[in-house]
């Protein structure tokens, strides 16, 4: 597939820079001088043409010759050799212009090298420069101070102006409405209701707001950031790497072609020729340009490397090995399905569990009560709170005692079947319970992320042939996950040390990629040849020793950063290779009699050509295609519909149980009135239109209208079925169901519910995380 020159997100624009005369002086006075030179020849001053070219090859050969002893010093031997060899052999020779020529050429290269690294590295001092050093916190008796942010800890509660960097990571109080560029690449303004969690270093867009925080400025996403990307600046050294490859067959090709021209003709002046049209500027300079201007486009896109090379590293990978929680699934809970004993409400059983759980710190407390909150609960302050680790919290509400956490005593026979369910489902349960029993059971997930199957597809175009997800998990769940990505093989039950095993069997077949976000992951992410940290969720421990961070919480954009390293790598290897091919030829005749004054300009050239190829890397190389705002603000729609369809599903899974366990209940035909009638008011409508509005618009950025054919196909079955239960409905005025039409209608519910929710996360998957902005909850 060809490169798309549009990409889904567009790449952020920087503030202009006011350009520094002082970065350009050298270049300008070398320039100058060599024009001053030509300006005397043409004058018939001949002699002093001479000498004031003599002086710029001098001014030039300096620090080149100072640059390059200090290289073999540091026993590193590089291509700066054959330049520094130019210009000693000119003075030799007396062929001062051509040394002024190449004075030019060689200030020109260095001047542009410092421009193309200024350029790929001025979205990472801009976070810098950005970065919060003081905060807004509240006092006891309800003032704000302003204090220095290494004083604000963990607790806090702090207040966060309009326009205003949040300083470090925490919750929001109330609603607010963020600019998150800086850290996620994003240019849509985000809303964060009350209770979310925020990252330090995006912008309040709105109103100011409060913040509780969770973690210290230390402990913060930005401040791990601003490290990464102190290191991440562009060194000369890592960004040579390749070139330094190519010089070691390159140099001494050249030697030994000028000492054999020497040797054959008897004429220095030949040598001097061919070190001349040798001079390696596509090696100098193409090579740097391309690998930082692939640094610079990845930081857009929320990926920071540290340094050019790890991001070659990246573009010659071959195997991903990628840690199964938080990195293709979400990392933290989610409520999923809440079932209860017979007679029960379903609502309320979810409210008392969230109400009691508010005080706790458990990861399964904030599923639980984000659950609650986005479906409107009322909850309460619970009173005589007790936690138990590892076996619950207890409280009361409204006076009533409420335990929850594992089931206590013998479980009733639907536990039992709920128990079954969640064992086979790969789900973690929490048990509500009072004074007389179980009220019923939570069923939690940790969901695959919507866009972890899109991105394994894409990490496999861009040239990965090895995909292994490795997972402390059971082999159940990490197999469930694995088919559901898309990945080749799955290591179930993996200790850390199994992970650092794997991990280095992998690297000795071919340069692999180490992907996770946990403490324990950190070794095997120094272990591979690129350790890739989700640095939006990930430890601290992770993003220390990783050679890249994700700073936005999508896995998608580890796929972008391969795509964009190949891309690089590619373009710096085509410059140099294209560069020198050239150079030999333009030796060649250097070496049959070419002047050195034609060789140097021949060259002068040839440094143009691949310097400009070299720059194509600041764009392209990425297949994603471009999502309109349109079609962005539709997906948007549609997606935050996805909660309330998924609870209508919640609905129908409980009343399809009921049809199955106690067909002639009384209220077995009015729960199916009602899970029908919302089936016809809230979920068929959306259906519909998805289908008129959101699926034609997606015929562009998919490439086709057969592309949302199959999932069109869907909506029929949908329809079809919601009917069926309708037709049932229509044949019981007296709120009865014959035995006889059990079966068919237990078939069309439950068939009903696996349709409906394998629609739904086709949608998010192929779909809805098109959209960067959007990260479903599945």
């Amino acid at each position: 597939m060809g490169a798309e020159p549009d990409e889904c997100v567009p790449e952020q624009p920087v503030r202009g820079r006011r350009v520094d005369w002082r970065e350009w002086a050298p270049l300008t006075l070398i320039t100058l001088a060599a024009l001053l030179g030509g300006g005397l020849w043409v004058a018939g001053l001949r002699t002093a043409a001479q000498l004031v070219w003599a002086a710029v090859t001098l001014v030039a050969l300096v620090p080149a010759m100072w640059a390059t002893l200090r290289q073999l010093w540091r026993r590193q031997f590089g291509v700066d050799v054959i330049a520094v060899l130019a210009l000693v052999g000119t003075l030799l020779v007396r062929e001062y212009l051509a040394g002024a020529v190449i004075a030019v050429m060689v200030g020109t290269g260095q001047a542009l090298e410092g421009y193309a690294q200024r350029r790929a590295s001025r979205d990472l001092r801009a976070l810098l420069e950005r970065a919060p050093r003081q905060a807004r916190r509240r006092t006891p008796d309800g003032a704000i101070e302003v204090v220095p942010l290494d004083q604000v800890a963990t607790g806090d509660q702090l207040v966060v102006g309009p326009g205003d960097v949040v300083p470090v990571d925490g919750t929001v109080e109330k609603a607010a409405t963020l600019d998150e560029s800086v850290v996620t690449g994003e240019s849509q303004l985000v809303t964060r209701a009350a209770g979310e969690q925020v990252a330090s270093g995006v912008v309040n867009a709105d109103a100011g707001f409060g913040l509780r925080a969770t973690k210290n400025a230390a402990e913060s996403t930005y401040a791990g950031i601003v490290r990464l990307a102190e290191e991440a600046t562009a060194h000369k050294a890592p960004m040579v790497r390749l070139a330094d490859r190519y010089a070691a067959a390159f140099v001494p090709f050249t030697l030994l072609l000028a000492g054999t021209a020497w040797l054959l003709t008897g004429q220095f002046l030949r040598a001097v020729a061919v070190l001349v049209v040798a001079t390696p500027c596509p090696l100098l300079l193409a090579t740097p340009i391309a690998i930082v201007s692939g640094l610079s486009r990845v930081a857009r896109r929320g990926v920071l490397v540290r340094d050019g090379g790890s991001l070659e590293l990246l573009g010659r990978a071959r195997t991903v090995l990628m840690d199964k929680t938080g990195t293709l699934t979400a990392g933290r809970p989610r409520a999923t399905e809440t079932v209860v004993a017979p007679g029960g409400d379903r609502d309320d059983v979810l409210r008392l569990a969230a109400s009691v759980e508010q005080l706790s710190t458990h990861v399964l407390a904030a599923a639980l009560v984000r659950q609650a909150n986005e479906r409107g609960l009322r909850l309460v302050e619970p009173t005589d709170v007790t936690e138990e680790p590892g076996r619950g919290v207890t409280g009361r509400v409204d006076g009533r005692l409420v335990r929850v956490g594992q089931l206590a005593g013998e479980a009733p026979e639907w536990a039992q079947r709920v128990r079954e369910r969640a064992e086979l489902a790969g789900h973690s349960t929490v048990w509500v319970s009072d004074d007389r029993g179980p009220l019923g059971a939570i069923l939690l997930e940790d969901p695959v992320r919507p866009d972890a199957r899109r991105t394994v597809r894409r990490l496999r175009e861009a040239g990965l042939s090895r995909l292994i997800m490795v997972t402390g998990d059971r082999p159940r769940t990490a197999r469930q996950v694995a088919q559901t990505v898309g990945v080749d093989d799955v290591i179930a039950q993996c200790s850390p040390q199994e992970k650092i095993d794997r991990v280095r069997e992998e690297s000795a077949r071919a340069i692999t990629v180490m992907v996770g976000d946990g403490v324990n992951d950190a070794p095997a992410l120094a272990e591979a040849h690129v350790g890739v940290a989700m640095g939006a969720t990930g430890a601290t421990a992770s993003a220390d020793v990783a050679d890249a961070v994700l700073t936005v919480d999508r896995l998608d954009r580890l796929a972008d950063a391969v795509e964009i390293a190949r891309y690089a790598r590619r373009i710096a290897v085509q410059s140099a290779t294209v560069g020198m091919g050239l150079a030999v030829v333009a030796m060649v005749a250097a070496a049959g009699g070419l002047p050195p004054v034609a060789g140097a300009f021949l060259q002068e050239g040839i440094d143009v050509l691949v310097i400009a190829n070299a720059l194509r890397a600041l764009r392209g190389g990425l297949r994603r295609r471009k999502v309109s705002p349109e079609t962005r603000e539709l997906l948007d729609r549609y997606a935050g519909q996805h909660a309330g369809v998924r609870d209508v599903l919640a609905r129908l899974r409980d009343t399809a149980d009921l049809v199955a366990t106690r067909p002639d209940a009384p209220e077995c035909v009015p729960a199916l009135r009602g899970v029908h009638r919302r089936l016809v008011d809230e979920v068929l409508p959306h259906e519909a239109a998805e289908e008129q509005r959101l699926y034609p618009a997606l015929a562009d950025p998919l490439g086709s209208d057969e592309a949302t054919s199959t999932m069109s196909r869907g909506h029929v079955e949908i329809s079809r079925l919601v009917d069926r239960i309708g037709g049932h409905l229509a044949q019981h005025p007296d709120g009865r169901l014959r035995p006889d039409e059990v079966p068919d209608l237990l078939a069309v519910l439950y068939g009903l519910d696996a349709v409906l929710r394998l629609h739904l996360l086709q949608e998010e998957e192929d779909y809805f995380s098109l959209n960067p902005a959007d990260t479903p909850q599945q």
